[in-house]
């Protein structure tokens, strides 16, 4: 089900929407094959949200001080989601959710990081968590857009949402940890200017230095690998694998994926990031030209009626071009 149109989709007071703010209760005790939560069924045709409940400890205590960390997983892979996470619990609790041993997702196997992830959810009393999972079309889109939307630019706003959303709950978080995305002075600088009142800490490998953003990391780093585990190709009966690797051009089993699913002409399927400089040298090596009817450089509205009243002849496409043609008549 797409979480943009589910029942779950909540609006809060100030017209912010939460895409899936989750209700449901977490049992210890069931046998099941591990699913993290925060992954909708079907094919990821766009970016979505997904909130756990409030820890149970603020319903002692609304107004309880809390801390909050923020981490992404696959910033850098050519292929999959870019997923950034939080993780936030009562600042009361949080020696005691520190000593559970969260560390950096990077470091650990994956059945480690399951888990670890799986520690959160069985500490929900303390601990609460959100992800935002942004689509490898959405990043491809505004990163290729005439006016661009860069990764970091995408990274500092996809942060900002998450934490208001929190904030938006009525949480009352006062610090945060984040772990950069540029300078983290410049960072920090425009998050306490959107944030004022807030504590603000932004460093290069925070995932290492605080376990917030250790615990914020790996329910990013888990959902992603899910994500990837249980992709669906919106492109009907295609039969490509799903042994991705881990979707960085360094890693053979991409290497080997990329290679032998391409489509001489329809190119990848949507699970490729096609604003990666990878992914577009893959095509221009091995798919098939294409040359476009209307090969002509834009032109502003100013140049376009300067020419008209100049008479000057409408620079001819490259099809014309190639095939000869010329044009007898003015429509």
């Amino acid at each position: 089900m797409d979480a943009l149109n589910s029942e779950h989709a909540l609006k809060l007071d100030d017209g912010m929407e939460i895409d899936y703010l989750d209700n449901s209760s977490f049992s210890e005790d069931e046998d099941v094959v591990f699913d993290a939560p925060s992954v909708q069924a079907g094919p990821l045709t766009s970016s979505y949200t997904y909130h756990s409940p409030l820890p149970s400890a603020l319903e002692i205590d609304e107004r309880e001080p809390c801390i909050l960390g923020v981490d992404e997983a696959g910033r850098g892979p050519v292929l999959g989601p870019m997923v950034y996470g939080i993780c936030y619990c009562p600042l009361s609790k949080y020696e005691q959710v520190s000593k559970l041993g969260f560390v950096d997702s990077k470091t650990l196997k994956e059945s480690h990081r399951e888990s670890h992830f799986q520690l959160i959810q069985s500490h929900k009393d303390n601990i609460a968590w959100g992800v935002r999972v942004l689509s490898p079309q959405d990043i491809s889109w505004n990163m290729l857009k005439i006016n661009k939307y860069n990764l970091n630019a995408q990274a500092h706003d996809t942060t900002i949402q998450l934490i208001r959303q929190v904030l938006a709950q009525e949480v009352n978080v006062t610090e945060i940890y984040v772990d950069t995305v540029g300078p983290p002075e410049s960072y920090k600088t425009k998050l306490s200017n959107i944030f004022p009142g807030i504590s603000i800490t932004v460093e290069k490998k925070a995932d290492s230095k605080f376990p917030i953003v250790s615990a914020a990391s790996i329910c990013a780093k888990v959902t992603r690998d899910q994500v990837l585990k249980h992709w669906t190709y919106i492109e009907k009966e295609l039969k490509s694998s799903k042994t991705f690797g881990s979707g960085y051009p360094s890693d053979p089993n991409t290497m080997h994926w990329l290679k032998n699913n391409m489509d001489p002409i329809f190119g990848f399927p949507r699970v490729m990031r096609f604003s990666w400089a990878t992914c577009e040298n893959l095509l221009k090596k091995g798919a098939i030209p294409v040359t476009w009817s209307e090969d002509v450089p834009h032109e502003s509205i100013t140049q376009f009626f300067e020419q008209e009243e100049k008479k000057q002849e409408k620079p001819q496409s490259r099809l014309f071009m190639d095939m000869g043609l010329k044009c007898v008549s003015d429509f």
